[in-house]
């Protein structure tokens, strides 16, 4: 596996081109301000309506419509939730693209879903910071950056790659590495680690320990403080270190509870299930169901959100974190990305 850092891109690949960067979100303000204070020219497209102009121009940046921000770029980097792509494309986009410009993605549900379908002549690339916009944006005026994906989707230009390539410098991704992948990979991989793992397997294995522990006369303080406030520690030590730090760091007692017991919580049962799971990302189960979800509404997301906001954990949380003075030094605009 290559990496690529900084001797490896050229940001003259993006020179002379305007740069139209659609969605001023916590990725689509990290991507504008670091490529503008790279010397690019960029513009920020957005509706008319959204509570995000204001902002973007506050914070330096010429705004446009989103079809007049697709009109006038060469790249056109579209930032906008996966659900929403292919309306936004179909009505704003694609009318307005020429021979030669570049698509830009920062995941690539639509390209590898075929919701989005880019004219032949038309160079197609992906740029994926594996971090959350604040943090792209931080590192960057920190000096360093963090780590990126690209991927090629369609080159007739011939030279693609290297404008990803210049595009990961201009964010700062060449400082921290670069890997190159395809747009499938990309997918599937980041679908199934926030389903099997990030934001499924996490959030129900952080639930189940709870309710085990209350269910068993425990005090719900310290059920969530065992199940719910340590697990940044440990994820933490994983990010830093590995499986090697975090059981290094951890008691002896706990790394041998640990190792002898993990595995009958993921059982050939749950391996198969998580092999289930994957299939329906890879045969776009998941993509249909996702979709059909948004256009009938969400009523399934808004019955599953109402049922975790009313979870006890959710209730002592809030009572406890109310306790933690450190968690509200942060700045709300870091995290939001404005």
């Amino acid at each position: 596996m290559k990496v690529y850092y900084d001797y490896d891109a050229s940001l003259d690949h993006l020179t002379g081109k305007n740069i139209a960067v659609l969605g001023f979100g916590s990725q689509g303000h990290a991507h504008s301000l670091n490529l503008k204070e790279s010397g690019c020219n960029v513009c920020v497209g957005l509706r008319p309506e959204s509570d995000k102009w204001k902002k973007a121009e506050n914070a330096g940046l010429t705004v446009k419509s989103i079809p007049d921000a697709a009109e006038w770029g060469d790249v056109i980097m579209v930032l906008l939730p996966d659900q929403n792509q292919k309306e936004v494309y179909d009505r704003d986009i694609a009318p307005h693209l020429n021979p030669g410009n570049t698509l830009a993605f920062a995941h690539g549900f639509n390209i590898h879903y075929k919701q989005i379908v880019p004219p032949a002549d038309v160079n197609v690339m992906m740029i994926a910071p594996k971090s959350p916009g604040h943090l792209v944006r931080r590192t960057y005026l920190e000096g360093t950056g963090v780590p990126c994906l690209i991927a090629v989707h369609q080159d007739p230009s011939g030279k693609t790659k290297e404008l990803a390539l210049a595009w990961s410098k201009g964010i700062g991704g060449t400082k921290a590495g670069v890997i190159e992948t395809n747009f499938k990979n990309e997918t599937e991989t980041d679908l199934f680690g926030e389903q099997a793992v990030l934001c499924g397997g996490s959030a129900e294995l952080i639930k189940a320990g709870f309710e085990t522990l209350v269910e068993a006369g425990y005090p719900p303080e310290l059920a969530y403080f065992e199940c719910m406030h340590e697990m940044k520690l440990i994820v933490d030590l994983y990010y830093e270190g590995g499986l090697s730090r975090m059981n290094y760091s951890v008691s002896d007692t706990a790394e041998y509870g640990g190792m002898t017991r993990g595995s009958r919580l993921i059982t050939a049962e749950t391996r198969k299930e998580m092999k289930k799971i994957l299939s329906e990302i890879q045969n776009g189960e998941f993509a249909n169901e996702w979709l059909s979800e948004y256009k009938a509404g969400q009523p399934l997301m808004q019955k599953l959100r109402k049922e975790n906001s009313e979870h006890e954990i959710e209730k002592v949380g809030a009572k406890l974190r109310s306790m933690m003075s450190w968690l509200f030094k942060k700045s709300s605009k870091e995290e939001v990305g404005v």
